[in-house]
Parts: C-alpha cells; sequence; structure tokens
C-alpha cells in the first residue's frame, strides 16, 4: 500500500516536472509548486528541505532506485538499460538536472552502484578456481576499491556527457558501450597489466 506521504511528494514532483517544462529552475518559486498540485507551502516543506532537495527525491526516486533494485552482476546491464531508458524518457528533466541544478547528488549515486558492481566482479575473478594464484593474491582490498573507483569514473562520466550532449544514441547503443567497458575490464583484471599495477 502507498503511503501518503509518498502520494503527496509525487504530487509535488509532478507538478514541479511540469513547472519546469516551460520555466528555468532559478525562477521557479515554491509557491508555484504547491499551486500547480493544489498543495499548500507548509507541505511542501513538511515533505522537503527546497527544490534541490525535491530534485534529489526525484532523481532517487525514478532512477537510481530503479538501478538498485535486485540489482546483481548477471543482471547490470538490463538495470543500465532501464536507468538510460527513463533518462531518455524524461530527458529535458535530466538534461536540466545535470546541466544546471544538482548534477552532482546524481552523479554520486550513479558512481556508487557502479562502484559496487565493479567490486562484486573483482571479488568474483579474484575467488574463481582458474585465475593465477599470484594474480589472486595481489588483488588485495584497496586495490579492488582502487580499480572498482577508476572504472566507475569511466562508466558515469560517459552516461553523463551522453545526458549532456542530448541523449543523441540510444540507450540500447550507450549500454552496449558500457558492456564493453565492464568487459574489457574482465580481462584486464587477469591480464599481465594488472599483475603489474598491483606491484606498484
Amino acid at each position: 500500500m502507498v503511503s501518503e506521504s509518498l502520494i503527496t511528494k509525487k504530487a509535488i514532483a509532478k507538478g514541479f516536472k511540469e513547472i519546469l517544462k516551460n520555466k528555468s529552475f532559478e525562477k521557479i518559486t515554491i509557491a508555484e509548486i504547491t499551486a500547480q498540485c493544489g498543495l499548500n507551502r507548509q507541505t511542501f516543506y513538511y515533505h522537503f528541505q527546497d527544490k534541490y532537495d525535491l530534485i534529489n527525491w526525484i532523481v532517487y526516486q525514478e532512477a537510481i532506485l530503479v538501478i538498485k533494485k535486485d540489482l546483481t552482476i548477471e543482471n547490470w546491464d538490463v538495470k543500465v538499460l532501464e536507468l538510460l531508458s527513463i533518462m531518455k524518457k524524461d530527458m529535458h528533466f535530466y538534461q536540466i538536472t545535470l546541466k544546471d541544478i544538482a548534477g552532482t547528488e546524481f552523479q554520486n549515486y550513479l558512481f556508487s552502484v557502479t562502484k559496487d558492481i565493479f567490486i562484486e566482479m573483482l571479488e568474483h575473478l579474484s575467488s574463481d578456481s582458474k585465475m593465477n594464484a599470484e594474480v589472486a593474491q595481489l588483488m588485495n582490498p584497496e586495490k579492488k576499491t582502487f580499480s572498482a573507483e577508476f572504472l566507475s569514473y569511466g562508466v558515469v562520466g560517459m552516461i553523463i556527457a551522453w545526458a549532456q550532449d542530448g541523449m543523441k544514441q540510444s540507450p540500447e547503443m550507450i549500454t552496449k558501450s558500457i558492456k564493453e567497458i565492464i568487459n574489457g575490464a574482465r580481462m584486464f583484471a587477469v591480464s599481465r597489466y594488472f599483475q603489474e599495477l598491483t606491484r606498484a
């Protein structure tokens, strides 16, 4: 059962998005948002601190939770495609969010999620019985974290650049490119180069 609080938050978010279609974020007032959805200012401030808090809530609810729910190393590409499809469908909102408003928060969310996936992938590789024992031993927690963060910055950067550039490529094409990065990372993790990196 959906709570009354969630229903109210969704109504505020919907009203805000409608106004955002025809007005810049900076010029939108709380009074306009509440009038759009038939609520009062007190109700808005009961649920959100300000417009930035509202933006972050929308992004988390509509995008981040989608990719985080039941996310595994086996289905991550399906989840990424779902996320990009959501962004594409609501392109105006996400372009404004990433270019002019609270894009850093969104990027932090994405970075956290992708980092966890890369760490899980490296954990899986290091425990693989087929992996060279020396390489597995060298993949200590610090190296895994470093590698996961490095790769996450690349993936998140690709998604952000795609959004800010007008989402010209299809979500399917971007997902394919990200998949190639991750598949490449698997090879990277067991290569001689990786062995040299971990010895540094």
